[in-house]
């Protein structure tokens, strides 16, 4: 896939680095934690069918400004000026992972701008508190201090082994066990792991994520308008599938599509396939509203 990288400066003198793939409908993405502009899972899919993808690198992630990321809103006010730059009216939204808040506070803040939202494997609870174990370590591990050291003892690991790699960090991704997971992946599946690990980066972003995941957000997802569709893993470990339970109860008219996929990362896996199938549906579904 043919990727342009670009940056704009906002009304207030910040930075947002941005992707764009492929041409057509737009799409714009809220991409997980420790990821950026370069983000890739399941988009082959969409551009093959005809959308384009508009993926801005989150406050602290790549080179956009972390100062957008000291709240919620000023992030959200970034990305619809992103839009006036391209000069795109409407999007359909696509929030994953610990950029659901991003997303769900976008759907509900600039309807006018947004077509649809669809949550795969989405934050839409409080998670990762302070008083959690996982919390500390990460506060610990990704703080900016740290956070390129992590990474590059991963990407050692990564180059001399992936698939060591992915069987060890299979229990942070799944409930399932370990040795019945790898039976699941394909060697593509495999190689896209790889690339996903060379790829990321913690930056200032991750620390500002668990500043805002633990945000109340009931009054923000009942207050999204447009149609929704929920995507999640039953057997996910790094957001539970209550997550997207709980967006399901509160979003008016949203679609909840529980997946009896491996876990956290349902582009990969035996039924990846399911998950593109059931998201162009849903997409091309709206595409004469």
């Amino acid at each position: 896939m043919k990727r342009i990288v670009r940056q704009f400066t906002t009304a207030d003198g910040f930075k947002v680095e941005y992707s764009i793939v492929g041409q057509g409908e737009p799409i714009l993405v809220m991409h997980g934690g420790h990821s950026n502009c370069h983000e890739e899972f399941g988009y082959k899919d969409l551009v093959s069918n005809g959308y384009s993808i508009i993926t801005p690198s989150r406050p602290g992630y790549g080179k956009t400004a972390k100062e957008l990321g000291l709240t919620i809103g000023a992030a959200g006010a970034a990305y619809a000026q992103l839009l006036d730059e391209l000069q795109i009216a409407q999007v359909h939204l696509l929030a994953i992972s610990a950029g659901g808040p991003s997303g769900i506070h976008f759907a509900s803040r600039f309807p006018q701008r947004v077509k649809s939202l669809t949550l795969q494997s989405a934050v839409a609870a409080q998670w990762l508190t302070p008083a959690d174990k996982t919390y500390k370590a990460a506060k610990l591990l990704f703080q900016p201090r740290t956070e390129a050291y992590v990474w590059g003892m991963m990407r050692l690991m990564n180059k001399l082994s992936p698939r060591f790699l992915l069987k060890s960090m299979l229990p942070s991704f799944s409930t399932r066990p370990a040795g019945e997971q790898m039976k699941l992946f394909s060697e593509e599946d495999l190689e896209q792991f790889r690339l996903m690990v060379n790829r990321q980066r913690s930056g200032h972003g991750f620390l500002l994520d668990l500043a805002q995941t633990s945000d109340d957000l009931n009054s923000v997802l009942a207050a999204v308008r447009c149609p929704a569709l929920i995507m999640h893993s039953v057997h996910d470990a790094s957001v539970p599938v209550e997550h997207a339970r709980h967006a399901h109860r509160l979003i008016p008219g949203a679609q909840l599509c529980e997946l009896d996929s491996w876990g956290h990362l349902i582009w990969l896996g035996k039924r990846a396939a399911d998950v593109s199938q059931k998201l162009l549906a849903f997409l091309d579904a709206l595409g004469g509203e």
